[in-house]
């Protein structure tokens, strides 16, 4: 069933959202509402556009315009992003992972490549590993965090020696479960005078949150600094259960000398293991580095994203 938008939702205040390109659409998953644009002609090879942690499906849109001469396009809110319902208590990989299956069952309905960053790019992964038989033909990784978004990782660094990690807490301390805090002022404050000039460096406006965190609920921050997200999905277990073809494009990576934190998704280290695991169950595996390219490909260069999917689908059987 697909419900159209509608502003007088009371979990959603009519002065939080702004009219995009693309047409919003939600879809009823049980647990939770999903939102959604598409784009792109029927009859095309589908993909499936999975943002990252903090981000809605909106900064898809310039890559979309490029990209939907060739593809039909779904871009998502995961829970707790955009318009899509926000679940307290309930925000696990595992949870999100079954609702993009249930979203490629009832919406979709044809096999799909799934293509996500960041976080959304550990939910390709697990996509990859974990959908039921058929329904994805093949997965983009972009650089997302995996191992190094454990608490537990069995390989390299983990998420508290990553610098995210700081902004995180404050998402948490400053901001709240559901912005039930709401000390914008105060988390720009913590930014700007304590955190590692790597950080502080963000151009965060004191006045106003950017609009993607005005749509995100914090407690997605606090669930991954304490471990709850991946708590049932070990990362190397999901890798080695692998049963698609994958790309991982990995980008900017290095230590930060003023912390000693790490910047960045994940270290060459773990992204070899990724490469050993997928790999080793006899699925296809590719990895294109980018080194000076920042977290998010496809809004910053979505010439070269748009690039880098075509001319990787063109290759798939």
């Amino acid at each position: 069933m697909q419900i159209m938008i509608h502003y007088g939702d009371p979990q959603f205040p009519n002065d939080v959202f702004v009219p995009h390109f693309y047409p919003e659409h939600l879809v009823d998953l049980g647990e939770t509402r999903m939102n959604y644009a598409m784009a792109g002609p029927e009859d095309a090879p589908a993909l499936l556009l999975v943002p990252g942690q903090t981000e809605s499906w909106w900064g898809y849109e310039p890559a979309m315009r490029l990209l939907e001469d060739r593809f039909r396009l779904y871009a998502v809110d995961l829970r707790g992003q955009g318009r899509s319902s926000r679940t307290p208590g309930r925000y696990t990989i595992d949870n999100m992972g079954n609702d993009l299956v249930r979203f490629v069952q009832i919406v979709i309905g044809r096999p799909v490549i799934v293509c996500g960053l960041s976080s959304g790019g550990v939910q390709s992964a697990w996509l990859s590993a974990f959908a039921p038989p058929g329904l994805i033909r093949a997965a983009l990784y972009e650089d997302p965090p995996l191992f190094g978004a454990e608490v537990r990782p069995s390989r390299g660094h983990n998420l508290h020696g990553s610098a995210v990690s700081l902004i995180f807490g404050a998402f948490a301390k400053y901001l709240g479960d559901q912005w039930s805090i709401g000390d914008w002022p105060g988390f720009v404050r913590e930014v700007k005078t304590t955190m590692p000039a790597v950080l502080a460096a963000r151009p965060y406006d004191p006045a106003t949150p950017t609009q993607m965190l005005k749509e995100y609920d914090p407690e997605w921050a606090r669930r991954t600094l304490d471990g709850t997200l991946f708590a049932g999905c070990d990362h190397a277990r999901m890798l080695a259960q692998v049963k698609v073809p994958v790309l991982m494009t990995h980008h900017y990576r290095g230590i930060d000398t003023e912390s000693g934190l790490f910047v960045g998704a994940l270290s060459d280290e773990q992204a070899d293991r990724v490469g050993e695991l997928i790999r080793g169950t006899g699925q296809r595996y590719e990895c294109q580095s980018f080194p000076a390219m920042g977290h998010m490909m496809h809004m910053q260069d979505p010439v070269l994203y748009a690039q880098v999917v075509s001319d990787w689908v063109a290759t798939l059987d």
